[in-house]
């Protein structure tokens, strides 16, 4: 099955690529590897405010890392000329999630994203990974991820 149908067969329209709030590059590719910026997570077009471990759940945040890895999907979508099927592999995700001093669940926060890039490109979507707890994040945000991935020439 091609990454295009799978995404479709999980009902997933992938975003086109975002401008960027400040200043950097969506993404930059050296060699084979493309680095995406950090993506925050969006609900309903706006920042996805909110704390894990005050006002979000483990739950809640693991769907709004769900959505970056869309949001992320789509970027990495244009540094790929258009085509997922030239990612090799996803090589390392990191995940910065606004969370309390006792809040110690950010790796299950990150496993939304993380579950969703291994639905969708297989055995090359298993990569390495850090999740941190942060004591904020641009906008409010309640998760921040940043992604590399490696391209097919």
């Amino acid at each position: 099955m091609t990454i295009a149908a799978r995404l479709q067969a999980l009902g997933i329209e992938l975003p086109p690529l975002a401008i960027p709030a400040a200043a950097y590059l969506p993404f930059v590719q050296t060699g084979s590897l493309v680095f995406l910026s950090g993506h925050i997570a969006r609900k309903d077009g706006k920042p996805w405010v909110g704390q894990l471990g005050l006002t979000m759940t483990t739950e809640e945040g693991k769907a709004a890392a769900r959505a970056i890895a869309v949001d992320l999907m789509g970027t990495l979508q244009a540094a790929a000329g258009g085509d997922l099927g030239r990612v090799r592999r996803i090589v390392k995700v990191m995940s910065l999630v606004n969370s309390t001093p006792t809040f110690t669940e950010q790796h299950l926060v990150t496993n939304g994203c993380s579950e969703l890039l291994g639905e969708v490109f297989g055995d090359a979507g298993k990569h390495a990974r850090s999740a941190f707890g942060v004591a904020q994040i641009p906008m409010g945000a309640c998760v921040e991820i940043e992604l590399i991935a490696e391209l097919a020439a």
